[in-house]
């Protein structure tokens, strides 16, 4: 990914106002890493098929790590999960103050598509692209999970019901990462499949980072951990054991769909994707 990381520097938003804070708010979350994991995804569909597009296809992995950051610094916020430490660093309202951040995520979620719209693909490519992002990270898709979370915080919801939590606040934007590598290659028979295991893949990542949080410290994830006693995570409604269950069965069923991946689509993805669908059994 360090071509990623390189790119990602080379293209920060650059503001010139006279504002004392705001450029400095702007990078803060952008710089201090992450998993880089959806941008990942992209990329490796792309990696797979045509290599001659990955320069194109960087601003794709860029819109998504810039609309997803945005989400990570809104999911911080008092309001929200009122969260003092993410990516191993002090929230964005805790460095500056909570109106910034607030700002900082509508700019940077406003820069995702400014960013997409401006990527080096036709014009049919570009909409497509814009319209995956933009149906999985809104209404219908990351904030409607997100909503759902918020609202239903000490009120206990069905399994299913978590699931459709989740398969929207987390699993849609990871799932839509494939689709959009298979978008920019050609793919579109492809598409709709790793959307499908995306999906997938995304509820395993919430199932194991609901475990991680109640496993691990803060200061080993980077973020708060134990801070979902109210909420509606699979550890809490489950327990430790049942949610780890799911997580196996979930971890078995993609490994097996991934071992059908053709060749190239394996060699690109199995490196990454190994390492995370086990993630929770380390």
């Amino acid at each position: 990914m360090q071509n990623f990381e390189n790119f990602l520097l080379d293209n920060l938003p650059v503001s010139k106002s006279i504002h004392p804070t705001y450029e400095d708010a702007l990078h803060n979350m952008l710089v201090a890493g992450g998993k880089r994991f959806r941008p990942a995804l992209l990329l490796g569909v792309v990696g797979a098929y045509n290599s001659l597009l990955l320069d194109g296809a960087r601003h794709a992995a860029y819109a998504i790590e810039l609309l997803h950051t945005y989400s990570l610094i809104h999911d911080d916020l008092p309001a929200m999960d009122d969260s003092p430490l993410r990516r191993g660093k002090p929230t964005l309202h805790i460095s500056f103050d909570e109106v910034t951040a607030i700002l900082v995520g509508d700019a940077l979620n406003t820069y995702s598509f400014e960013v997409l719209s401006n990527a080096p693909f036709s014009d049919y490519t570009r909409v497509q692209l814009i319209r995956e992002l933009a149906s999985n990270g809104g209404l219908n898709g990351m904030v409607l999970g997100q909503a759902i979370d918020c609202y239903f915080e000490n009120r206990p919801l069905k399994v299913e019901d978590i699931k459709f939590l989740h398969t929207n606040k987390t699993a849609k934007l990871i799932a839509a990462s494939l689709k959009m590598g298979a978008i920019i290659v050609g793919k579109e028979d492809l598409a709709d499949k790793l959307y499908d295991f995306g999906i997938k893949l995304g509820l395993l990542f919430q199932i194991q980072d609901d475990i991680l949080d109640v496993t691990q410290s803060s200061e080993e994830a980077g973020k708060l951990t134990n801070n979902d006693e109210d909420k509606n995570s699979f550890v809490t409604i489950l327990g430790l054991d049942e949610a780890m269950k799911e997580a196996n069965e979930l971890a078995s069923e993609l490994n097996l769909e991934m071992a059908n991946f053709d060749e190239n689509l394996q060699s690109e993805l199995s490196p990454l994707l190994t390492k995370y669908i086990n993630r929770h059994k380390n």
